[in-house]
């Protein structure tokens, strides 16, 4: 067989081999990241914020962001009051992967609840506090409190992506910083001014 017939019976034994590789490989993928997300552990957590029994953690994200407060006049005195929260959510090889905030809820009356979005496919759910906890046995000093969340609303993105779409469940844990600032810091002179509160946690999404 001459040189330029070899060539040409060569490519597709080669095409073939480079198929059955990329296969290969993308099903060890797969099943790497699906048992992966079997060994999520569920944090300890204070009494009263496990997630339902049957209920099975399969993503989890560390949030960077803030907690924001407004000082508004109640009564005969000021307050601030809590007006939302504004994070990123990243993964273990600190890739994004969520964004955290507040929103209204298209499935139940446009109630303004807790949000979270998937930064690759869109998908979201909304949240709401089920119980929290300050024991400081678990919450460190000037951490806002460890929740429990249950999810009132959920939607695939726009494509049908649904990586989080499933969740049904929500747990915020080891939080570090986010506290209401000082009343002290709330007065007369700045009524209607914000304070967005440097803050970290963990968020656990169980299925």
């Amino acid at each position: 067989m001459s040189d330029r017939f070899a060539k040409r019976f060569e490519r597709p034994v080669i095409s073939s081999v480079a198929r059955i590789a990329v296969t290969v490989l993308v099903t060890i993928l797969f099943s790497a990241a699906a048992h992966a997300a079997d060994q999520i552990t569920p944090p300890a957590v204070p009494e009263g914020l496990d997630a339902p029994t049957g209920f099975k953690p399969f993503l989890v994200g560390h949030a960077i962001g803030t907690q924001n407060y407004m000082c508004v006049v109640s009564g005969s005195g000021f307050e601030w009051v809590f007006i939302g929260p504004q994070a990123t959510a990243f993964d273990a090889n600190a890739q994004q992967i969520l964004t955290h905030f507040q929103s209204k809820n298209p499935f139940d009356n446009d109630v303004i609840d807790a949000t979270w979005q998937h930064s690759r496919d869109t998908s979201a759910v909304w949240g709401r506090k089920v119980k929290g906890s300050s024991d400081p046995n678990y919450v460190a000093p000037g951490a806002v409190e460890w929740l429990l969340l249950r999810v009132t609303g959920a939607q695939v993105g726009p494509t049908g992506g649904d990586r989080l779409s499933s969740a049904q469940y929500i747990q915020r844990v080891n939080t570090i910083g986010g506290a209401k600032p000082p009343i002290a810091d709330c007065s007369t002179s700045t009524v209607n001014t914000r304070k967005l509160v440097y803050y970290e946690a963990d968020y656990y999404f169980y299925q």
